[in-house]
């Protein structure tokens, strides 16, 4: 089969592997959409958990399921599903109070084993989830949306009249649409990319230019507020966003030898509450049905359909201008 794999750290290669087997309880899938994350250029630099070369990366895919191995029930040849890709041990302190996603030994599709670039894919049965007659490119937006919709869970239960989104990139504007179909009546995007904000009005989100007189004037003023572009230096103006009572998420990846400065005495005295957040955890049937309240609209954000050969390039530093989310789609 054609796959897309990291050879070794810092290598992509588009070639041939061979064709993967269902065993017990697994089944074999055949892509049909997979999109790129900054997590997978991640992988391949190594800088993401434990490395695992050689390894086929992609953790946002869906496809069709082509064999069942035996055990397996409750799944067909023919089925449309996508994955999603954690892999817990299930026995740690995190997996026993339902955090799979801080599992100790975390391991994922497309991270720690071979994953969604590769035009067949064998994963474990409990793993994927139907997606009707949701489209494949629809579907592989199921595990970013994950991750969005765990972001702000902690403070889901909480009035929040105004959230900020600060990064208008693919997840910073899945975020935002989350907050939105959620009921918060004013979520605004802050970005330095125009195009980027553009595409947030047309989807009923506020829209802010970053460095502008508006961003000045939400000084304390938001009920919620995100970092969603994993800039230090953004993150550390995220806290003077909130309101007293509010939250703040960091939601993008900064470097981990980052460091920011805030004051305790602001955190106790305005009683903020601070969040990070940190992948999804099994909630892709909930983010299926976010997507479907979204609408088919929300595939504007795949900016590029690329072959495999492209995509290749694309990890390798060479992606296209302009882009927001990149898939390949078989």
């Amino acid at each position: 089969m054609k796959a897309l794999y990291f050879p070794r750290k810092d290598e992509v290669v588009a070639g041939d592997l061979p064709d993967p087997v269902a065993g017990e309880g697994e089944v074999v899938i055949a892509v049909r959409a997979s999109g790129i994350c900054h997590t997978d250029i991640d992988v391949m630099r190594a800088n993401y958990g434990p490395s695992a070369f050689p390894v086929v990366p992609g953790h946002e895919y869906a496809g069709e399921v082509i064999e069942v191995g035996p055990g397996v029930v409750g799944l067909s040849i023919g089925d449309r599903v996508v994955v999603d890709p954690n892999i817990e041990c299930g026995t740690c302190r995190a997996c026993k109070r339902g955090w799979a996603h801080l599992c100790e030994h975390l391991g994922a599709y497309g991270v720690t084993v071979n994953g969604g670039f590769s035009e067949k894919s064998v994963v474990r049965a409990s793993a994927v989830h139907l997606i009707g007659e949701m489209s494949y490119a629809m579907a592989a937006l199921a595990e970013p949306m994950g991750c969005a919709l765990n972001g702000f869970s902690p403070v889901a239960d909480r009035l929040i009249d105004r959230a900020l989104v600060i990064g208008a990139g693919p997840m910073g504007l899945l975020l935002g649409l989350a907050l939105k179909v959620r009921g918060v009546a004013e979520v605004i995007m802050c970005d330095t990319d125009s195009a980027r904000l553009d595409f947030a009005r047309s989807h009923g989100l506020e829209a802010l230019l970053a460095g502008t007189k508006g961003m000045t004037e939400l000084r304390h003023g938001c009920d919620f507020a995100a970092d969603a572009t994993g800039s230090a230096a953004v993150a550390a103006t995220l806290v003077d966003c909130v309101a007293s009572g509010g939250a703040a998420l960091f939601f993008g990846v900064c470097q981990q030898s980052a460091r920011i400065e805030i004051s305790p005495f602001d955190i106790f005295r305005r009683q903020l509450t601070l969040l990070g957040t940190h992948s999804l955890n099994h909630n892709i049937p909930t983010a299926l049905e976010t997507l479907r309240a979204i609408g088919p609209r929300v595939e504007g954000l795949i900016t590029h359909r690329l072959p495999l050969e492209e995509v290749a390039a694309t990890m390798a530093g060479h992606k296209p201008a302009g882009s927001l989310k990149i898939q390949w789609e078989a």
